[in-house]
This record gives C-alpha cells, structure tokens and sequence, in this order.
C-alpha cells in the first residue's frame, strides 16, 4: 500500500514539475525582439540589440563562432565603422527612470539625454559621451566620428535648433578631438576624407558661415562667411572636393525670400554665387526645399526652382480673415487630399541643373508642366525623364491608379522629347540612361524605349507576367524586376515562379529558371546594396518558395552557365541575408512557428550556420503551439489552403474551442513565428493556443462584385471541414478580424450562427454610406476602393446598387444572433469612424448583446502600449467568457460609465457565467 502511494505521489509530482505554463498578458514584457542586426564590413562581427518588452534594448556583439564580444544594457542603433574596429551605439536612460520622472513633473530640459558609446572592438575599451544630439560617420573610410552635444557647460549663446549645437569631431584612433560651436548642418563626403559645416558663428573662434575640413591634412578652409544668413541644402561631392548650399542673406522678413545657390571647389578662396534670384528661369526661385547633388563625376550640379509664394496679408487680424473651404467638382486633385499637401506644395521644387565645365550653364529639367524626375546614370546621362500626372489627377480618385504622361529633357540643350502617354504603372530610366522602361498595367505588358533610336518595345505580351492570381476589378501587377546587367545590355524581369533574361531592343528571352513545373517561385537576392548592376555571368543567390507545401531556401545559380543548385530548403521561413561587403560571411534567419528566428551566421554555402542570437530562451517553459497547412474546397469548387495552429499539448479526442482570423491569403505564412506580443488589431497566435484555443487562418478567392458571398463560400466549408476531424467544439467557435478582415466577419453573422461570439475591429458594415467616404490620412476619397480594388464591387452605387446593398451587413443586422465585440477609433484614418457607429447603434437599437471599444485619439489601430495592452485583456475576457465559459469582466456586464473613464477600467471578473 505505502509503495502504491509513493509511487502515485512520485507520478504526480512528474507530471507538476513537467507541466508547462499557460501564457498570460504579463508575458509579453518577457519577450525579445531582435532589432539593427548588423554585420561587419570583414564579417567577423554581428551585432544586434535584444528589446524586451517594448521598453529598453540590451546590444550585444559577437564573433562569429558565437562568442561574446561585447554586451550593454538599455543600448541601441549599434553601428560598425568602416573599417570594423569600432562599434558605435547609443545608450538610452532606464525607461523606468523616465516613467518616474515624468511621473514627478522634471521639466522637458532636464530630462537625460542620450550617451553616445565607442566601443574599440580590438583594445576591448568603451568610452562614453554624455548628452549627444546626434552623430555621423563617413560611409566610405573610416578613422573619424562626429557627433552634436544637446547640453554644454561652455558659456555663451544658448544652444538651440536655430543658433546651433557644439560640434565634436573625433579621430577614432588617437582619439583626438576637435570642437567646432554653434553647428546647424554637418556631413561627411562619400568618398574623400573631408567633412563640411555651417555655423551661427562664435566670434572668439569662427565668423558665421559655411566651412570645408580636410581630415587628412588637418585643413580648414573657409566657404563663406556672412552676419546673420540663412543657410539650406549643404552637399558635398562623394570626392568632397566640391561644395554647395543655399543661402538667404536678406535679415528683412520679406515674404519671397531671395535664396541663391553657391558653389565652392578646392582651390577657391570663396564660394561663387552661381544662381541669383535675378539669373533663375523666368517664374522660379532657388529653392531652400530642394535637394541638391553633384553628377557621380561631378560635372553637374543638381537643385531644385520653386515658384514664387502666395503672399499673405500680414496687416490683417483674426477678426478680418474669412477661412473657407471652397470645393470644386473638377479640380484635379479632392481639396481634403490638398488640405494634407499644403506643407510638401509650399516646399515643392523642380530640377534644374549647373553644367559646372561648361561656363556654368543653368538648364531647368523640370517644371510645372512635367514636375517629377528621374536622373540617369547616376547624374551622368545626358537624359532626364520627366512625367505629368496632372491630366488624369481627377480620375484617379475613383480608378485608384495614377496614369502619367512622360518625356525626355536633355539636360544639355533642354530640349524636350514627349515619348509615352497615359502610362499607369511604375515608369524608370534604365541604370546607364540609355531605356525608359517599365510595366504598363493597362495592357498588363513590360517595355522598353530606347532614347537614342526613339523606339518602344512591348516585349511580354504573348507571355503572363502579370499576377496570374489576380481577382480584383482592376489592372493586374506586375511580379517585378531584379535589374539590369552592366550598360544596360539586358533586363531581367519575373514572372510568377521564374527570372527570365530579356533584350531591351528586341525583346527575345531566355528563361533562367524553371520552377513552373514544379510550382517553385525564384527571386534574385542583392547581396550588395550598392550594386547598380547584374552580373551576367557571375554566381547568384536566389531565395526559392514551393506554392505547394510552403517550404522556402537558397538556390545557388552559375549564370556563365545557367546551372544552379538548391543550397538549403525546408519547412520555414527565411529572411533576406545580409553580406559582409569584404568576403562571403552573412547573417539570416530561419524560423517556424515553434522556432523564433533567431540570427544565423554561415557563409554563402549556408552550411552548419551558427546561431549567433538566443532571443527568447523562456519560450521552451511554456504551452506554445504547432501550425500545419489544411486543405478544402470551397462551395465555388476551388481548392483553398488554410492555416491550422493548434496547441502544443494537442489531443485530437479532445474538442477545442477555435478562433477564425483571416483577411484574404494568408497561406503562404503558415511558417512565420508569432511571439507574444500586445498586436494592436489582431489575436496573437502564440496566446490563445497556449491557453488552449485553435486558430483557423483560411484563405479566401474573391468572385468581382461579391465579395462577402466570396468570403462565405471559402470560409464556411473550411471550418465545417475541420469540424468533421472531430476535435473542434462546433458550438464554441469565435470570428475575429480588422478593416477588411472585420467587414468579411460583420458579413458572415448576418449569414451564419456557426460563430459564439466574433470581434469586428474598423469595420464597413455600409458600403453605400462608406463609398463617398473620406480616407482622412491621406484625403482621398473611398470610391476607388469599392470600384476597383479591396472592396471589389465593380463600379459605382448607381451602376450596381444591388450588390452595394447586399454586400453591406448592416442591411441584415437584424439576422444577427452573434454577440459582438466592435473596436473603431475616432482618429481612424482608414475606415471612417461612424462606419463602426452605424454598425454598434443599429445592433443596440435591436438590442443585440455587443460593445464598443473606441481609444480616443487613436488611428485605425490603436498605437499606444497601453491601449494595446487593454484592448488584448478586453478581447481575452470577451472569447473567455462566450468560448470558454469564463466569468464575464465589469466592463461587459455594465459598462465603463463616461465619469469612470480612466479612472475605473472595469476589468475585474464577475461571478457571472451567463
């Protein structure tokens, strides 16, 4: 008998101590997330910070044998210098400390400041820098840093955006320093070792002005110099032996400012004054907005014109102003949209260019006729291409696509060249300027225009190299373009599995891959940012998705003699690498939904890769979760896939309680890791299978003009399909879903009692009222969206009134026996706020059980950590009770009364189940 005991209590206390935990919301301030990971230019270090909980970093740098090189708390930004001996990063103070401050009322001024930190990778030494505004280094030659301090004890003028901050210029290596007061604009060139500056001027030590530093010969020269002007624009040539800015030496507070464009070369005592507001083209202005650019060979210097200012009344008071809105019905662009555009319209500037070797001659590129550019061959191409939207602005309110006219300047002569109209798609000059080229979705074609023989190449269509799973009433995609090979000599292009290799004259092709057969996608993977061209016969690095089963990997490609091989590929899901720019080591990452992608360090073999980070250990002492793909047909008779997460302690003779979460197709994602976190529209995976839940993530095919029927007939027949597996509880299924996700919800429970209880969060429960809505981010106007993409009516109220009228939920409310949980901010950018009232006030008017959530200022989601944070526990509480049974909280038992709000959040637990 007492062994009988001993060995139930032994059974017993395995089965305690082998019992995994449940995650909860205070879970989420315990993950990692890996964030800047980088790796050294000679590839021997990685360095990334680990940010727990959405509070403080913690940098780490290691070798790539995965020894710790260097650690520091609450760190972030890390950067290698050039040279790999240095780390650069900043040190943030404890947001812990910042809370209680604040929390104590400590004035804005005296709140701490960043600490910049130089760790020297080789002596293993750290030195910090108190109160750092900001810092720079050279991208191209290392040894230098410079950096701004936001507080000084140096007395004179205070420190401010517009005097100026104290400049430090430090020598890395003999750590020498140099400082330079009351900085406004500092950069280092490309390529010379030389930095430039303007400064508000110390008297004691230098006049106002703009200056040039030679680093290696430890010169100073002065650019120009001159008492309280306004300077714009600092550039500096990659060679850094030439200069240019913008200045306005007029103190007056005259509305037209008269900015000139000055140019300084090695050589010069002072800048020479190359555009006058006296010497710029008839009806323009230099521009203080505007970029400015040297030619990569420096023989051009770009800026920008502006068109003179609307002049204000200054005299006028308050009392005297009239502010009217007045709309037009056949202005170009909606006045909301102009409402929004009001800064960038004021800052608005058109190219223009110096021919610095020829006399400085001034041809303007751009204008109001053909505003937008496109430089070629890196500022060198005789040819700039040009292009008007403006005659189709209108319509594009309702079409949703851009068309634009285009033209060739030369940006010698000026002469102009139209070459291509009503084109909608993304238009670009080729690398050496020699094509036009692009994708035309109207005619869903690639081409080319060749500039010097004037003639247009359609090349792809007898081909599909549009998106071949397209099902919105619109023009398809295109599946894009890698590049081009050196002098523009071929074009690569993709279509949905393969790359193929195109003449940009004649358009014959050569396919380079063959994954169609086997339904494998190829994509070229740019291991060198900086890389303008292909290597038409060197080795490529192409990323591989099977359609299939989803597994992904590297395929190594020998283009001398398109031969490859697959380097690596499996059940997960990879990021793009990132290569050492000295030699072939690289850092990626591998996860599924079990597995956290952690950073992996290997060569370009991708054989026995180290794992370098170890981000989220705790996760192995918790319930987490499997995910699967499923497989259905829906009631139009198509094959769809799903996604199946269930827990990791899965029985399939027991019944679970499921959530459906979809939005169109989500498939391909089946291997993507969800960490915990506070999402701010949607469930987190990881969280509800480990409390128990499953997770339906179904894919939906869209019929023209109906999409809700659409989403019925592919959504209904994959959760009946898994109900007949026997381990989902079909009385205990949950909806939830955001924008469109909730509009395919708010449909489905008009339709269908299969749902408990489902989550709507910016729903359009009323297409009819939705239509002539407003996208207040960005001003347009919602008609677009219902015509011809995500909506995916088909055409306008009056044309198809009866399928806005049966797609809108709201026109069924009354069907409706589904409580509801409905999330709508007021700040809504997206979906306009009152789609969501119209839907909470229709169902309370019928007294169905549903509640509101709306976190006041918040946009389409709500951004706040905190809000984040309560809108997850409310939406838990909200499926616990209806899919579980939990106790129903305070707030949806009796609300949080408008004097409670902040102060009581209702969240507590009743001892109601019902």
């Amino acid at each position: 008998m007492k062994s009988t005991l001993l060995t139930l209590l032994l059974l017993i206390s395995i089965s305690s101590f082998g019992q995994k935990k449940i995650l909860d919301h205070s879970d989420f301030d315990i993950w990692n997330v890996i964030q800047n990971d980088r790796i050294s230019r000679d590839g021997e270090y990685v360095m990334y910070s680990l940010q727990k909980g959405e509070t403080d970093s913690h940098l780490k740098i290691k070798d790539g044998a995965d020894n710790l090189v260097f650690e520091h708390e609450r760190s972030e930004s890390g950067r290698f210098t050039f040279n790999s001996d240095f780390a650069i990063f900043n040190i943030k103070p404890w947001q812990y400390q910042v809370i209680e401050m604040k929390r104590s009322k400590v004035d804005k001024d005296d709140m701490p400041n960043d600490t910049l930190a130089i760790y020297n990778i080789k002596q293993k030494s750290l030195t910090k820098i108190p109160n750092v505004k900001s810092y720079k280094m050279p991208s191209k030659w290392g040894g230098y840093l410079a950096y701004t301090l936001a507080k000084s004890e140096v007395k004179g003028k205070k420190m401010s955006s517009k005097n100026g901050f104290h400049l430090i210029i430090r020598n890395l290596n003999s750590e020498q320093q140099d400082t330079l007061k009351y900085v406004t604009d500092y950069l280092f060139a490309k390529e010379g070792e030389k930095m430039a500056f303007i400064t508000t001027g110390d008297e004691a030590y230098l006049k106002a002005g703009v200056y040039s530093l030679d680093l290696s010969k430890n010169k100073r020269n002065t650019v120009f110099t001159a008492i309280k002007s306004q300077y714009s624009q600092l550039t500096l040539s990659d060679s850094g032996e030439k200069l240019a800015f913008v200045a306005d030496l007029d103190t007056s507070k005259v509305q037209v400012r008269p900015n000139a464009l000055y140019h300084w070369k090695e050589g010069d005592n002072i800048a020479e004054q190359i555009v006058s507001p006296s010497s710029a083209p008839q009806g323009y202005r230099v521009s203080s907005d505007g970029n400015i650019s040297f030619s990569k060979d420096e023989t051009k210097l770009y800026f920008g014109l502006a068109i003179p200012p609307i002049i204000k009344d200054t005299t006028l008071i308050d009392e005297e102003i009239v502010n009217v809105e007045v709309w037009t019905y056949d202005e170009p662009t909606l006045y909301t949209v102009q409402e929004l555009q009001v800064n960038s319209e004021r800052k608005r500037s058109y190219e223009a260019v110096i021919h610095l070797n020829k006399n400085n001659k001034l041809v303007q590129i751009a204008t109001t006729e053909y505003p937008n550019t496109d430089l070629g061959n890196e500022g060198n191409s005789e040819n700039a291409l040009i292009s008007n939207p403006a005659p189709y602005q209108l319509e594009s309110q309702w079409t949703g696509g851009s068309k634009e006219d285009y033209a060739i300047r030369n940006t010698t002569t000026g002469n102009i060249e139209p070459i291509l109209k009503e084109i909608r798609g993304r238009i670009n000059l080729s690398p050496n300027g020699k094509y036009v080229y692009g994708y035309d979705e109207i005619d869903s074609t690639w081409f080319t225009h060749s500039i010097d023989k004037g003639i247009t190449a359609k090349f792809t269509q007898e081909l599909p190299f549009y998106d071949e799973m397209h099902d919105s009433p619109d023009y398809p995609r295109s599946y894009g373009s890698p590049g081009w090979t050196k002098d523009d000599q071929s074009i690569f292009i993709y279509d949905r599995y393969d790359i193929w290799e195109f003449n940009p004259n004649t358009g014959e092709s050569i396919r380079i891959t063959n994954g169609r057969p086997s339904k494998i996608v190829y994509r070229y993977i740019k291991l060198d940012d900086e890389a303008r061209f292909i290597d038409a016969k060197g080795k490529w690095l192409l990323s591989t998705f099977n359609e299939v089963n989803k597994h992904a990997g590297f395929y190594e490609l020998n283009k001398a003699n398109n031969r490859g091989s697959q380097i690596v590929s499996g059940p997960y899901s990879y990021s793009t690498p990132k290569k050492a720019q000295d030699n072939e080591h690289l850092v990626f990452t591998r996860s599924t939904f079990q597995e956290y992608p952690n950073l992996l360090y290997t060569d370009l073999s991708f054989k026995n890769p180290i794992q370098i980070s170890d981000a989220n250990p705790q996760q192995s002492e918790y319930n987490w979760g499997t995910s699967e793909l499923v497989s259905w047909t829906s009631l139009d008779g198509i094959e769809l896939s799903g996604i199946l997460i269930k827990p990791e302690n899965f029985d399939p003779n027991k019944k679970y309680p499921m959530i459906v979460n979809f939005y169109e197709k989500s498939a391909d994602g089946v291997f993507n890791h969800r960490a915990p976190s506070a999402g701010r529209s949607t469930i987190n995976y990881s969280f509800y299978t480990s409390r128990g839940y499953l997770i339906f993530n179904p894919d939906v095919h869209y019929r023209i003009g109906y999409p809700g029927e659409s989403a019925f007939n592919c959504v209904i027949p994959g959760i009946t399909a898994l109900i007949d597996k026997g381990f989902v509880d079909k009385d205990n299924i949950g909806a939830q879903g955001h924008s469109w996700g909730a509009y395919q919800i708010a449909y489905l429970v008009t339709k269908t009692d299969i749902f408990k209880a489902a989550e709507t969060g910016a729903v359009v429960a009323n297409m009819v009222s939705a239509y002539g809505g407003i996208r207040w981010w960005s001003g347009l106007v919602r008609q677009f969206q219902y015509e011809h993409t995500q909506s995916r009516i088909g055409g306008t109220p009056w044309e198809y009134p009866t399928r806005y009228y049966d797609n809108s939920p709201i026109y069924n409310v009354d069907k409706i026996n589904t409580p509801l949980l409905i999330m709508h901010n007021d700040a809504d950018g997206h979906v306009p706020w009152y789609q969501g009232i119209e839907w909470f006030t229709a169902l309370r008017r019928l007294g169905k059980p549903s509640w509101f959530l709306n976190y006041n200022d918040e946009p389409h989601w709500p951004l706040k950590l905190q809000n984040r944070k309560d809108f997850n526990i409310r939406m838990a509480q909200f499926f616990d009770h209806y899919l579980k049974g939990d106790p129903l909280p305070v707030w949806m038992e009796r609300g949080v009364p408008a004097i409670e709000k902040g102060i009581n959040q209702g969240l507590a637990l009743t001892n109601k189940k019902d």
